[in-house]
């Protein structure tokens, strides 16, 4: 089957909802941001089951990054131990979902929907067995104002160590804390952020269905 899946992660657990469009047989499948390794997780080793999944399912995730809360460089460095391809569409720079540049950079870079299916191609043909990420970054004009994010991710942060906030409930506090401190700006961010990978993860859908007509 060829086809988009689409979940906004604030509704639904990536992990689980790759798992069940890939079991279906739908290859690309779009959400917000992805989850991945927490702050802190060299003492907890807490990272989200998205990465395992990511790693074992052949499945093209289209997202705004890696959530802006979670540690994106040790996340990045997870997905390439796990050997999953990250692909940023139209920059070299990885997004942090409300964030345009996380300040990091990645090798791949792709400009159409056709390369991205023409890596999918590449790695049935390797029969890779995980799947593939497309971080999305947001126009910068749409991006929650950086000073503001990081004033905000501070402030969330600290209160989450005062109420003693930790393991699966430290995600929905921090977003709450941002959604609720930015009057909700952020959650019409999010929208824009699930609308363009939408509209990317139907190019890409019909760019790799095009290109198994033609096999």
């Amino acid at each position: 089957m060829i086809g988009t899946y689409a979940a906004d992660h604030d509704d639904f657990e990536t992990a689980a909802t790759a798992l069940l469009a890939s079991r279906a047989g739908i290859r690309v499948f779009a959400t917000g941001g992805i989850g991945g390794v927490h702050r802190g997780a060299g003492e907890t080793f807490d990272e989200s089951a998205d990465l395992g999944i990511l790693a074992s399912c052949p499945i093209t995730v289209i997202s705004g990054g890696v959530k802006s809360i979670l540690d994106i460089g040790a996340t990045l460095e997870r997905l390439e131990t796990l050997s999953v391809t990250v692909l940023v569409f139209g920059s070299e720079r990885f997004p942090a979902f409300w964030l345009t540049d996380s300040g990091y950079t990645v090798e791949q870079s792709v400009g159409t929907a056709e390369e991205v299916a023409e890596v999918m191609r590449a790695a049935d043909a390797l029969a890779l067995p995980g799947g593939i990420l497309v971080a999305n970054p947001l126009p910068e004009a749409a991006q929650l104002e950086p000073g503001l994010h990081d004033r905000l991710l501070a402030e969330a942060l600290a209160e989450a160590q005062s109420a003693s906030v930790h393991g699966k409930a430290i995600t929905p506090f921090l977003l709450d804390y941002i959604h609720q401190h930015t009057q909700r700006t952020s959650v019409a961010v999010n929208l824009d952020i699930v609308r363009g990978n939408c509209r990317l993860g139907a190019d890409i859908a019909r760019a790799w269905s095009a290109l198994r007509a033609q096999a």
